[in-house]
C-alpha cells in the first residue's frame, strides 16, 4: 500500500487521539472516587446491620423499663390500699397480716425501683450507642454525596474531552485515504495500536530496536510505501527522526 509521508504522519495524530480516548475510558472506570464509593456502600451496609442490632436492644430495653414501671404502679397502688385499710381496721389479726404484707410490699417496690435504675442506666447507655450509630450514618451519607458530586464532575470533564477527541478524529479520518484508515483500524484491533513513529531505529510501538536487515528494508521502500512493524504489526511512520 502506498500513502503519501504526510498522510502516514498524520497517523500519529490518529493514534494520539485513539490513546487519549482509551486511557479516558479507562480513568473513568478508575475513578479514585468508584473505589470510596463501594467502600463506603459497604461500610453503610455493615452500619445498616449494627443499627438494626443495636436498635433492637434499645427496644428491648424500653420494652423492659415499661414493665418495670407498670409493676412499680400496681405496688404503689397496692401498698396506698393496704395502707387505707390499715388505718380503718380494728382487728388486730387483720392488722398484722396488713402490716406484714405492707412490708412485703414495700420490699418489691425498693426491688424494681433498683432494678428500675438500673435499666434506665442501660437505656442511657444503649441510646448513646444508637445516637453515634446515627451520627456515623450522617457522615457516611455525607462523604457519600460529596464523592458523588466529585464523581460526576470528573465523568463530566471526561466525556466532554471524549466528545472533542471524537469531533477532532471525525476530522482528521476525513483526510485520510479511505484504505490507509483501514490498514490502520485493522492493526489496532489486531495488535492495540494502529501507528507509530520510528525514531532513530526505535520503533514506538514495539520499543524496541530494529535489527540491521529490518532497517535496510524499511530503507530502501519508497517514502510513499506504507511499512509495518515486524515486532508490533503497527504501521511505522518515517520521519527525519527515523535515524534512516
Amino acid at each position: 500500500m502506498r500513502a503519501a509521508p504526510q498522510e502516514q504522519e498524520k497517523l500519529l495524530d490518529l493514534q494520539r487521539i485513539d490513546t487519549r480516548s482509551q486511557q479516558i475510558q479507562h480513568a473513568k472506570r478508575t475513578l479514585p472516587q468508584l473505589a470510596e464509593l463501594a467502600h463506603i456502600a459497604a461500610a453503610g451496609d455493615a452500619l445498616r446491620r449494627r443499627m438494626a442490632t443495636e436498635q433492637g436492644a434499645l427496644e428491648d430495653l424500653r420494652t423492659e423499663l415499661g414493665r418495670i414501671e407498670a409493676d412499680v404502679k400496681v405496688v404503689e397502688t397496692r401498698i396506698a390500699r393496704d395502707a387505707g385499710r390499715l388505718q380503718n381496721t380494728s382487728s388486730m389479726k387483720d392488722a398484722q397480716g396488713l402490716e406484714h404484707e405492707l412490708a412485703s410490699l414495700k420490699r418489691r417496690q425498693s426491688d424494681l425501683e433498683d432494678m428500675e435504675l438500673t435499666v434506665m442506666e442501660r437505656l442511657e447507655e444503649q441510646e448513646g450507642v444508637v445516637a453515634g450509630l446515627e451520627e456515623e450514618r450522617t457522615g457516611l451519607l455525607t462523604r457519600r454525596e460529596t464523592l458523588m458530586a466529585e464523581r460526576d464532575k470528573a465523568v463530566a470533564e471526561l466525556d466532554a474531552e471524549a466528545a472533542e477527541l471524537a469531533a477532532s478524529r471525525e476530522a482528521l479520518v476525513a483526510t485520510l485515504p479511505k484504505d490507509l484508515v483501514e490498514l490502520y483500524e485493522r492493526q489496532r484491533s489486531r495488535y492495540g495500536i494502529g501507528a507509530a513513529l520510528l525514531r532513530r531505529g526505535i520503533s514506538g510501538g514495539s520499543n524496541v530496536a530494529l535489527t540491521a536487515s529490518d532497517l535496510a528494508a524499511i530503507r530502501a521502500a519508497p517514502a510513499d510505501e506504507v511499512v509495518l512493524d515486524p515486532e508490533s504489526g503497527c504501521i511505522l511512520v518515517r520521519t527525519s527522526e527515523s535515524g534512516l
